[in-house]
Formats: structure tokens, sequence, C-alpha cells
């Protein structure tokens, strides 16, 4: 880990941060009778120590007191302060220095001191074993904070001397792994406060009853199972913390400590709660018991508690729950629990939360006349309970995501009720209001309504919020029967509806709306008259209808900020660059040709998207306009050196991300359609909830990292959990504090199972997750780290005893238990990540990636069915972000859409209807480069334009760097000899009778050095080779067709049949000749059916040993031939695809002496004779070669 807590203790010589000290020249007093000289100054704690630069530890020690004083400039010395304490009879010393840095130094660290109202040091997170000598002199702290620390007890400045602090009240001990309680802490008698939390004590010893004054004691996360009885004289104690021990009941000595009012045992291992201990505890209110293993709830009599208002009984095992006893009940907490059925008392009931339960019926006697927030979302409940018709006083109420089909009349109508919560049920319809009512916001998304009550907008006045999204509404009831509307309504989501052009003057009722979203909806236009009321409009969202035009009237919405209009089929860009605070404008996947843009735009704009659009051409000088633009997307066009071919046909993304109403976007996202030379592709997504550094960090590094991982280890678990803890590594100092979900997919050919082409492989740390859609039906991939989702997880943290906040946070940082960075929260927090891996098939059609807010509003079935009709993956990702903003999302929300096409509709043979183009001759002479090294991924890697034979299985193709050589004699072929062979994909390969099939790997040409490093530009342009001076590409078969160990495999008899001209042409290849020299290859014409070999065990290895990689390296006599395919075919840029292998440091040279062999082998099958068996002198062992991988 990195060193912030797991480091060693520091030496007491290197705390500049605690004490400062050195020789300088001193004057004492204000005025100049004193004269100048020489003293040790010591700054420590709250004071300034002068004294005798001989006599230093035993002469005389002047001690000036900081708190409450002054420190100075004094502008007649150079690089001098003045040092003075407070009260009447103030003292000051003059310290002059010699550098100006060392003057401001000591200045700042003065400054905090003099600036505290009360004697207060911190030295926490210093990694100290004692505390300094020169902090005793200091007899006016009253407050010492040593939390995270290594402190120990016996040594000189160690926990059994705090004692000599006469003035101590509050000491801070925690995280300092003790171990063992310090017993002589119970000396320092004037202590109010003490915290020994997360020291890893058993027990605590009988003289903490010796501290009469102690009001606070704070043990928590230890390992405490019982408490001492003396512990009982502390009649002061007022608070006393004991979450996270090993607590199996109450301890009996809370009934002698009669001022605490509140038993705090949280996370402890508390299975059943006696309600009758507590009664014999009147002094105790609050109770809190959340995160034990509480499964029942036992009363030992009838007899009533009168004392208990509050019950926090979160996250436990409870199945029924009787509280009814508890009469004087005002709170209580029991979410996250697996309660069937509740039963409470009525009389003082004020809020109660019961979410994510199976609740089917809560029953509250007498009907609770105090209740005002009721929150039972999560649940099983079928219909409204009665007693909560009847609640006079209840304002909120909360019955989302249940199985309600109706609202009762008396809920809408009630006139104390101000929000109504009733998203995700099966409501149809919604009770008429006939008298006015005080509702001010309303949530009925997801539920099966097709209108809403004609008189809610004139009933509901104070209706300030309506989220009606994902219903079947096709109209909208009117805003008021006059001309002046008295509607109150600023926010309006309608969202995914079946609302039409005719619900548009509707809108105009609502001239106060400042927020409209109508997203998904089947409006074709918006009446510009209609949008001219709407002048206080700040946010609309008209993205994902049928609109031709964004109405020019839209300049008069003069407040306007945020304008979201993606996939329609807008064609004029809309004058809103006119708007004085335009923020964010996404015009994305739209039908945009040009634009019209002002002489200057507004300088609030921050955000412009124009990518989807396809005829969309921006000039020189429209760019340099949006220049200043902090955040401009647009497409690539491609560049005259890429080839379109180059991208997979298996796979195509789109990405979305919104900052919703956070000032800074914390959420990036990684997306590699063609990585490691284009045989896979690399998806993730990353989100740092409040910091947005970690997450870039992490977008810019994890492919590097993912692609040195994958060389060294083939087992998908190893290679990604090394990703994921190197990237961890590589945060650096930003990483120990700050933390990020991180979410990586990884798209690779399957080589463990036969029947699959691709496998995906998952990993994830936080809560970023993937889901992935097969046969239309959602098949998540990952797994959320998350306290309130993860038992498990919870159980682990709980167990090394971290403490966990009421808003189930670790230590109150974070809600995840596994993320990369936070490693001073280690090891409660961990990098390590889950990890599955699931073969593709036929049925796979899409992979959705999204952070923690997409999958809170969006479910997985929602998700799938939301895009998986959608065309465009980019308009896809646009969205499912769309829907999640609409459905209530205001945090960064980010989605990717990976298509996979992983069937037979992304075949690429020509028996499905493609074709390739005619033919291209090679040259004799190339020039082979050395391949990249294995950390430098190439940029324009993909997977491209499948090209076999009958020997091939598949091809995957990358651009490669070349130039051509120029002054060489070059041999070519004429192209119309040679048929061109049958084209096969991966998924379609040709059967092959040998045992040789053609592995991805990657041919990389270079005429600016050769082997030898030296230069070579008097070589001659290759025939039919297009190039542009940088770059060319070929179409390359590497097969190796001859070993020293053929005579341990099956040979080839002598009556072969001769191969027909046709198959003679189809079957004639090239060898090339790689040697380190300038002319380093040589083509030559060898027959296909001589390299045919049968399977055997020393062939079906390639004669060649693996490396650590998993390559395979041919031994010294392995082969000696390289076979070329007979064309490339030509590519709109000019250029040629070579196909990628997978191993690509596999180089088969043909040594010189077997030239003239092998052009008598061509010279014999041209001529039809039968090609004589090689002599066994003329075999030469070849050098073995090994070549940087990729």
């Amino acid at each position: 880990m990195l060193r912030f807590y797991g480091e060693k203790p520091c030496q007491m010589d290197h705390l500049d941060r605690i004490l400062l000290s050195g020789i300088y020249n001193v004057r004492k007093g204000k005025t100049q009778l004193h004269k100048w000289a020489e003293r040790l100054v010591v700054l420590c704690g709250t004071c300034l120590i002068v004294s005798s630069v001989k006599d230093c530890q035993t002469g005389k020690m002047h001690i000036l007191p900081l708190v409450g004083g002054k420190v100075e400039e004094v502008k007649r010395r150079q690089h001098s302060l003045a040092f003075s304490s407070a009260g009447a009879q103030a003292q000051t010393y003059h310290v002059s220095f010699e550098t100006l840095a060392e003057c401001q130094r000591w200045q700042r660290q003065a400054s905090k001191v003099v600036s505290q109202r009360i004697s207060t040091v911190d030295l926490s997170c210093y990694s100290l074993e004692e505390v300094p000598e020169h902090l005793f002199y200091s007899q006016d702290i009253t407050y010492l904070n040593l939390r995270h620390n290594f402190m120990q007890l016996e040594r000189p400045g160690g926990l059994d001397t705090l004692y000599r602090f006469s003035q101590l009240k509050g000491l801070n001990l925690s995280h300092n792994k003790l171990g063992l309680f310090p017993v002589l802490l119970c000396e320092i008698s004037t202590l109010t406060e003490l915290n020994l939390s997360c020291n890893g004590f058993h027990d605590l010893p009988s003289q903490i009853g010796n501290l009469l004054n102690l009001q606070t004691l704070c043990v928590d996360g230890n390992f405490l199972t019982t408490l001492p009885e003396e512990l009982g004289n502390l009649q002061q104690l007022s608070s006393l913390g004991i979450s996270f021990n090993n607590f199996s009941h109450i301890p009996e000595v809370y009934e002698k400590l009669t001022m605490l009012d509140k038993v705090v045992m949280a996370g402890n291992h508390l299975e059943v709660l006696n309600l009758g201990v507590l009664n014999r505890m009147s002094h105790i209110k609050h109770v809190d018991l959340r995160m034990n293993h509480l499964k029942t709830v036992v009363t030992e009599n009838l007899e009533g508690n009168k004392y208990i208002t509050h019950m926090d009984l979160r996250d436990n095992q409870l199945a029924d729950l009787d509280l009814n006893s508890l009469c004087s009940l005002e709170q209580l907490h029991c979410e996250r629990n697996q309660l069937r059925e509740l039963t409470l008392s009525g009389f003082s009931l004020r809020t109660l939360y019961a979410s994510s339960n199976r609740l089917t019926a809560v029953n509250v006697y007498p009907v609770p006349s105090q209740l005002t927030s009721l929150e039972l979302s999560r649940n099983l409940l079928e219909c409204v309970p009665d007693w909560a018709c009847e609640a006079k006083k209840m304002e909120i109420l909360d019955v989302s995501c249940n199985l309600l089909t109706e609202v009762p009349m008396r809920i809408l109508s009630s006139l104390s009720l101000r929000k109504l919560m009733l998203g995700h049920n099966q409501v149809q319809s919604l009770p008429a209001l006939v008298d006015h009512i005080p509702l001010e916001v309303l949530d009925i998304q997801h539920n099966l309504l097709t209108r809403l009550p004609d008189t809610l907008f004139s009933k509901a006045l104070n209706l300030r919020y309506l989220n009606a999204s994902a219903n079947s509404l096709e109209s909208l009831p009117s805003a008021g029967a006059g001309e002046e509307s008295l509607s109150a309504l600023q926010l309006l989501y309608l969202t995914n509806n079946l609302l039409t052009d005719q619900c548009v003057p509707v809108l105009v009722g609502h001239p106060h709306l400042r927020i409209l979203h109508l997203a998904n909806n089947q409006l074709q236009t918006f009446p510009a008259s209609k949008l001219n009321k709407l002048e206080q409009l700040e946010e609309l969202n008209l993205s994902g209808n049928k609109l031709k035009t964004i109405p020019t009237t839209i300049a008069n919405c003069r407040r306007l900020h945020t304008l979201v209009a993606h996939s329609n089929n807008i064609s004029i860009f809309p004058e809103i660059l006119q708007l004085p605070q335009i923020q964010f404008v996404d015009l994305s996947c739209n039908d945009l040709t040009e634009i019209l843009i002002p002489e200057a735009l507004p300088a609030t704009l921050q955000d412009l998207d124009l990518t989807g659009n396809t005829n969309l051409v921006l000039e020189h000088k429209t760019l340099d306009t949006f220049s200043h633009i902090t955040t401009l997307k647009i497409d690539q066009k491609p560049l005259p050196t890429t080839d379109s071919t180059v991208t997979s046909t298996f796979w195509s993304h789109g990405l979305a991300e919104m900052a919703g109403q956070r000032n800074k976007l914390c959420v990036s996202a990684l997306a590699v359609d063609n990585f490691a030379e284009g045989v896979g592709a690399v998806y993730g997504m990353f989100d740092g909830d409040r910091n947005e550094e970690l997450p870039r960090l992490l977008q810019c590094t994890m492919a590097d990292v993912l692609l040195e991982e994958v060389q060294q280890s083939t087992n998908d678990t190893v290679f990604m959990a090394n990703t994921f803890l190197v990237s961890h590594r590589k945060l650096g100092m930003a990483g120990q504090k700050l933390g990020s979900s991180a979410l990586l997919c990884y798209i690779r050919p399957d080589t463990a199972d036969p029947t699959s082409s691709f496998s995906l492989t998952v990993a994830n740390v936080g809560t970023c997750q993937a889901v992935l859609c097969r046969g239309g039906k959602p098949v998540p991939l990952s797994k959320v780290f998350s306290l309130e989702q993860d038992p498990e997880e919870a159980q682990r943290v709980k167990d090394q005893k971290a403490i966990i906040t009421e808003d189930n946070k670790v230590n109150g940082v974070t809600c995840c238990t596994r993320m990369l960075g936070c490693t001073y929260l280690y090891p409660w927090i961990l990098p390590k990540p889950h990890i599955s891996a699931t073969p593709l098939t036929i049925q796979d059609e899409l992979l959705i990636l999204g952070n923690k807010a997409l999958w809170e509003y969006l479910s997985y079935t929602e998700a799938v069915n939301a895009v998986r009709h959608v065309q465009d993956p980019l308009a896809a990702a646009k969205k499912l972000c769309t829907l999640a903003q609409s459905y209530g999302c205001q945090d960064n929300v980010g989605a990717m859409v990976v298509y996979l096409n992983i069937g037979e509709e992304g075949c690429t043979c020509e028996m499905n209807g493609l074709t390739l183009p005619g033919p291209v001759g090679f040259a004799s002479t190339t020039i082979i480069k050395d391949p990249p090294k294995p950390t430098t991924p190439s940029s324009s890697s993909g997977i491209a334009s499948e090209f076999g034979s009958e020997m091939s299985t598949s091809e995957v193709s990358s651009e490669v760097g070349s130039t051509a050589s120029d002054e060489h004699n070059t041999v070519g072929l004429d192209a119309g000899l040679l048929p061109r062979p049958e084209r096969r994909c991966s998924l379609h390969p040709t059967p092959t009778s040998g045992v040789f099939q053609r592995q991805p790997s990657c041919a990389t040409f270079s005429s600016n050095q050769s082997d030898n490093g030296l230069d070579s530009d008097d070589d001659q342009p290759v025939e039919g080779v297009i190039t542009n001076g940088s770059k060319v590409e070929v179409e390359v078969d590497i097969h190796c067709c001859r070993g020293r160990d053929l005579e341990n495999s099956p040979t080839l008899t002598e009556n072969s049949p001769t191969p027909c001209p046709e198959e003679h042409a189809r079957g004639s290849f090239f060898g090339i000749r790689r040697q380190n020299s300038v002319n380093s290859g040589i083509l030559l014409p060898v027959s296909k059916d001589k390299m045919e070999l049968q399977k055997s065990p020393s062939t079906s290895c390639l004669y060649g040993k693996k490396l650590s990689n998993g390559s395979i390296v041919p031994l010294e006599d392995s082969l000696n031939l390289i076979e070329v395919a007979t064309e490339a075919p030509k590519k709109k840029t000019g250029y040629f695809a070579a196909p990628t292998q997978l191993e690509p440091e596999d180089q088969f040279v043909v040594p010189r002496d077997l030239e003239e062999e092998v052009k008598e082998q061509m010279k014999q099958h041209q001529e039809g004779r039968p090609e004589p068996e090689p002599r066994e002198e003329d075999r030469t062992e070849l050098p073995e070669e090994f070549d940087t991988a990729l």
C-alpha cells in the first residue's frame, strides 16, 4: 500500500511540521532596551521556548504561551517576527531569521496557534510513537489529538507520561493499535472526554472508574464483550459509545449510568432484543441497534415502556416486528430488514421509515395523530393502510415501488399532505379532485396512467413539482378555465409517454415553468407562439422525438441554460447562441448540415455536443469560434491514413455523460474498439463520486496496464486482478485520500470454448455495473460493492472494526467497500475486483455500462428494453442518461452502450454478399520493421476485412507504418494470372486439411530503417502498393512449411496428385526471406500442397516453445518459408490491411543456402513436374529469433 498509514513510525528528528527549532538572534521586549543575543528557539505545541544555546536543557528557559496572542512582522528589521502572549501583562520576543522562506514558515505555524481560542494541539496522522519532549512545556494544553499514530506506552514521551499535562481535558487516541488499555491514563483526573476507538481492546480495566469527571467515553471498533462494574461510578458520563464491538446483550451497567439517555450499540452481535431490559432503564430514550444480528424482539410482560422515543433497527434480520408496547415511540427506523408485518403504537408516532422490506401489512393503533412523515417504499403493499388516510398531520407519504393499483381519494385530497410519492406501482387512474389541496410535490412515474385528473392543475394550485414520466399519457389537463393561470408549477417531467403536438398549448398555462422534460414522446412540431410564452424556462429537454426544427422564439427564453434535443430530425441549428445564460447544448444524433453562428458566442457556453450529425461540416472559422468552449463534441472525420474498414464489424459503442446539477463531471469512460492490435475491445466506466481527478487518471492509464498484463498471463482472473492492483498503485499520492469506482470490460477471441468466437471478461469495484442483453433479457455481469446492497461485504467491514456512520458510509467517507484509491481506509476498503467471464453467443445483442446514478433510477430490464431497438449506440447511450435525469437523477450520470454483432449478421464472407477489390501484385523487396514494444498499443489498431485462403481461419487487420524503397529492382506478379481466393471471416473459417492454420498476426514494413538499423532509402518503390510516403499495409499469410523434425511426422507421398492449373494458381504463395541486411526480402512462389502437413503431436505445437506470454517461438529449424498471400485488397484510402497475428514476435526466415532450392521448387511446379525430395545435407539449422511483442 502507499505510504500513508502503513508506513513505519517517523523519527522525531524529521517532525518539522510538529516542532520548529533553530538558533537565531533574539531580543526580549517591545523596546530596544534589550540587546540582540543568540538563543535556541523552539516552537512546539502552544508555546514558544527560548533558552540558552549551551544550557538549552538545564539552564534557564523562557516559555511564552501563544494561544490568543499575536505574531507580527518586524518592519525595521528584515526577516524578523514579534511573538506576543495574551493578557494584560503580555510578553514579547523578537526573533530574526536568516532567510525569508524560514521566516514565513515560522509565521504560518505560529499563526495557527495564536488563532485558537482554546489550547488545542493536533498531532494526528504523524506516525508518532511518542510526543515531543518540548510539548510538555505547554502546560496550558486542554485538548490533545493523537489519532492515527503508533503511540507506545513505556517511552520518554509515551502514553504513560501524558499525566504530566495538568490541565488536559480531552484526549483522542483512536486508531493507534494499542492492543492493551493504557492504565496510567486513568490517573489523569481532569479528563472529561476520552476517545479510544479502534485500538483492539478486549476489555477495559477497573481503574477506569477513577475518571470521575469523565463525560464522554468512546470505545467503538474494539473487541469488547463486557463492561466493568466500576464504570457505573462515572455519574457524570453522558455519552458512551460501544458500537462495533462484540457485545451479545445490552450491558447491565447502563442501569447505573443515569446520565446516559442513549444506548449506542450499532454493529454488535445482538440476536435478541429484550424490551424488558430497556424497561428497567427509565433514563434511556434513544436506542441504536442497527447492523446487529437481530432476529426477534421479546417482551417479558405486558407493561409498556413510556420512556423510549427513538428506535433504530436498520440492517438487521427481523421478519416480524411488534413494538406496540413502546407507547411513547416517536421515530422508528427499520429499513433493510426482512419484515413482513409491522405493528406499532400510534400515540406519539411522528415519523416511520420502513423501506426496503417485504411488508404486506402495517398496523398502527390508534391512528397516529402526530404522524408527519411515512416512508413505506420498496415493499409489497397492495393498498395504502387505512390509518394513513386518517392521519391529519401527515405531510410526506412515500409508497413508491410497491404493488398499488389505486390511490385512495382521502390521500389525494388530504389537507395536510405536501409530498406524495407514488412511482413504480400499477396505478391506472387518479381520483378527481373536488376541493383545493396543498400538495406541492407529486411523483407518479412508472405507472399505467393514460390521463391525469382534469382538475389537477386547477385544484392543486401549490403544485411545484410533477413527474409523470414512463406512463401512457396521451394528453394533459388544462391549467385553468380563465386566461390568467394561477399555476405555480415549476418542474414538469413527462418523458417516455405518448404525448403529441396537442399537449403543447396546454403548457402555456404554466408560465412559471423552469424545467420541462418532454423526451421520448411523439412530438413533431413545437409551435413558436407557445414557446414564446415560456419566458421563465431554464432547462428544456425535447430529445427522442420527431422534431425537424426548434422554434426561433426560443431566443425569448432569456433564462435558458440547458437545451437537450438529441435524437430528432433537426436540420437547422436553433437560434440559441444568442441566449445570455446558455451553458449546455446537446444536438447530437440529428440531421444538421451547417451552423450559422453570431460574431461572438456567449461567455457562459460550456458544453456543445454535435456528434452523430453525419452531414455536418464545420469550417475552420467555425471551429476557431468554438475554441473557447470547455467541452466541444464533434464527430472526428477519418484521416487520409485511416482505413474505414479497420473498424470492427463485431461491436460498436456509444457514450453519454451528463453532469446534472453538479458543477463538475466526476465520471469518465474508456472505449477502445480495437484493442491489442485489433484482436479485442476494452470498455470501462469510472465514477469518482465527488472527485474528478481519479476517474481521469484511470481513464488514461488502465488500458495500457491491461495490455501489459494480458501479455503476461492468459488467465482472465489473473490479468484482470493484476490490472486493478497495478492501476491502484499507479494512482500515487492522489489515491491516498481519494477513491473511485471502476468497471472494465474486455472482449477477446475465446480460445477455451470452441463453440464461441469471443469471450467477455468483466471486472469491477465499487458501484459501476455492466449488464449484458442476451435474447432480450438482462444478464448482470458485475457486483455492487456497497454496504447496503452487499451483506457479505458489510459483514467483512464490521469484522475488521470499521466505523460505519448512520448514513451507511465507512468512516463517514464512502458507501463502497471496494474501490481504487482510498488507501488510508485499508483494510476496510480494498482494490480487489469481482471478475466474471462470459462466452459471447449469437443471442448477445448489446452491453450496457453505467455508473451508480444510472442504475439507481433505471432497472436492468427497463434499460435493456429502452435501447435494444435503437439503431445508433450513441443515441442509445444518450437515451439512457436522459431517462435517468427525467426520473429524478440530479447527480453525474454516465452510460455506454456497446452493440454486439457476434452472430451471422456480423459475417463478412463473400457468400453473404460482400466482395473484395481486385487482386494486387506484390514486389519482391520489402523491409520488415520490428514491431512496437508491448507497452505501446497502436492507436489505429482494429479488426477489419477478413481475407482468407484455403489454409486460413481468420484474419484481423491492423494499420502499420511503412514506406516503400525506391531504387532496387522489383519483381512484379501479374495479378490477372491468380484467381482471388474466397473471402472468409472468423465465424466461417475455411476447413483445412493441414495442421497449420493462420494465426492473427501483424506485419510492419518500413524503409526508414532495416533490421540492422541502416538506412535503406535507395530501395525502389514496391509495385502494386499505394503509399503516401509514410505508411503502407499489405496482406500477409505466415505459415511454416518445413521443419527439422518433419521426419517424426507423417510425410507427403511421392504420388501426390498434381494440382490442375486453377488449383495451382490458387495455391501459389510467396516466401519472404528475412536477413539482417538492407536487401532483406526475396519473394519466391512455392507450391501450396507441398506445405500441407498431417496433424501429429510434433506439428500441433508448431515445433516451438511457449513463452511466458503464451506466444509460440519456432525452434531453430522449424520452418524455412514465409507464405505471403498472392493479392492484397485495395482500400479507399490507398492502404492495405495486414492480418494481425496473436504472436507478432514469430518471424520465419529463409536462409541463403535454401534460396536456390526454393527457386527450384517454384520452377518445378510451373513445369508440372513433381518436386524431388530435399537432400539431408541441404537442411541447415536456422537461428532462433525473438522479436518484441506488440
